[in-house]
């Protein structure tokens, strides 16, 4: 079956054909590092994270690219703001950066240039823009003359009229016309800069990934442009402009964005109090998969509400999972090869909700279908090996590991140890002072659990 794709290019759902399958190039705009990564920013690195999986699933071989932006005037003014070095202050972020990746489980992308190695590169792709004349130097800055790019507009949809209409000139700027933009910055006192043919400065931030995006992937024409749907305008409309003008080829085959997060049903901001960064989520939570699973629950097109109560009810969804893995963990079965039609359907399902856009929602809703399953079958042998198996597969789609920062100082040895002695005191009848174990060891986040086989635990999620 076909894998479907909705294009923000042409507005419709096409059926996924790459230029030179099984090969894939995709490419989506990645962290200016000025700041710690928020929660918005961790469902743009996983969902990305998910579709390359998915690729890579279905047989394609995917080269990805996500860029790091380490030049740019929130970077400057930041660095200002503080009074510290630009160089240091970017090195902090990075660093925190992939952080932020390991601690969510979303895998690096094959390549992660940052935009102040490229300079060359970049002032190469302006020079081109400049002979072919869709570009201009004015002052010691270089524009991108909008209106010599005939399909301006294109992504967004916007006629020149209707851009036209708001904008106007600053005083500072020696651009011709409202709507062009920078291609290069002439460097104020005290900035960063670098030598150019229109004199000292930097580039500016469309240009960055125009550049970066064709250089790694080797291509004129990328299979998929990913990104925030904050970001059609201007910023990948820009991107599309000065890339096809240099290379009279199309820029992207295939445009992806996905929907904005809010915060109890505001936008997220620092000065509402709701600004809520991925080393906060994992602080508190201590587990990456509830935020996937939150995530998951709305197509990646979609906006979606962050809020205390969707993330309980993750947590609850995602305990279903635990529980029944440590159930299938505990029996000790060995994998068999046997196939069962109702685990093949669910699986069918899974994959066709995928195929159709990443229909998240629908692939999860298949999974708890097989959780449930598996729960009404556990006594089957055969048939829970093969379920593990299939679940082991699908949520490894999905980047769900199942594993939580312990919730306690607690090792598994002295758990045991609790447990055991908790299992004397109630042999002997001390049953309050076996349940006084049972209430030390849940206030330390571990959940007893009797069965007819003996005590099981877990560590709370």
């Amino acid at each position: 079956m076909p894998i479907y794709i909705q294009n923000s290019l042409t507005r419709k759902k096409e059926e996924f054909s790459p230029l030179k399958p099984p090969a894939v190039n995709m490419y989506t705009c990645g962290v200016t590092v000025y700041d710690d990564c928020h929660i918005g920013h961790a469902r743009s690195l996983y969902i990305f994270d998910v579709i390359r999986k998915y690729l890579k699933y279905r047989g394609y071989n995917v080269k990805f690219v996500r860029n790091i932006t380490d030049i740019d005037d929130k970077i400057i003014n930041r660095a200002n703001e503080l009074k510290e070095n630009w160089q240091e202050l970017v090195k902090k972020y990075i660093s925190r950066y992939y952080e932020d990746l390991a601690s969510l489980g979303v895998e690096k992308a094959d390549f992660e240039p940052r935009a102040t190695e490229n300079i060359k590169a970049m002032i190469n792709h302006i020079t081109g823009l400049i002979e072919l004349g869709f570009a201009y130097e004015a002052g010691g800055d270089v524009y991108f003359s909008v209106r010599k790019f005939s399909e301006y507009g294109k992504l967004s949809g916007q006629s020149i009229d209707q851009m036209e209409s708001g904008t106007r000139i600053d005083p500072s700027d020696f651009k011709k016309d409202p709507l062009d933009f920078a291609l290069w910055k002439k460097s104020k006192p005290g900035e960063p800069f670098w030598p150019s043919p229109w004199g000292e400065g930097r580039p500016g931030w469309h240009i960055e990934c125009s550049v970066m995006s064709v250089k790694y992937l080797q291509v004129d024409t990328l299979d998929i442009h990913a990104g925030g749907r904050d970001l059609i305008f201007p910023h990948h409309e820009n991107e599309i402009a000065q890339a096809e003008a240099l290379s009279n080829k199309p820029f992207a085959k295939y445009w992806i964005h996905h929907g904005l997060l809010t915060i109890n049903g505001q936008k997220m901001s620092k000065s509402l109090g709701n600004f809520v960064t991925i080393k906060d989520f994992m602080d508190k939570y201590k587990n990456a998969d509830l935020l996937k699973l939150f995530f998951l629950t709305a197509h990646y097109s979609h906006p979606i509400d962050y809020t205390q109560e969707k993330i309980e009810e993750a947590r609850k969804a995602l305990e279903r999972i635990v529980i029944l893995m440590n159930k299938i963990a505990d029996s000790k079965l060995q994998s068999k090869s046997k196939k069962f039609e109702e685990i093949d359907k669910i699986k069918a399902r899974f994959i066709e909700a995928m195929d159709d856009d990443f229909n998240t929602p629908q692939g999860l809703a298949a999974i708890f279908d097989l959780v449930n399953l598996t729960n009404k079958q556990i006594n089957n042998a055969d048939f829970v090996i093969v379920a593990k198996d299939t679940l082991n597969e699908l949520l490894g789609i999905l980047g769900i590991s199942l594993f939580a920062a312990p919730a306690s100082g607690l090792d598994d040895k002295n758990i045991e140890a609790k447990i055991a002695e908790r299992n004397r005191l109630k042999n002997e009848k001390k049953y309050s002072e076996a349940d006084g174990i049972r209430k030390e060891l849940e206030a330390q986040g571990i959940i007893l659990e009797d069965t007819k086989s003996g005590t099981a635990w877990r560590r709370k999620l």
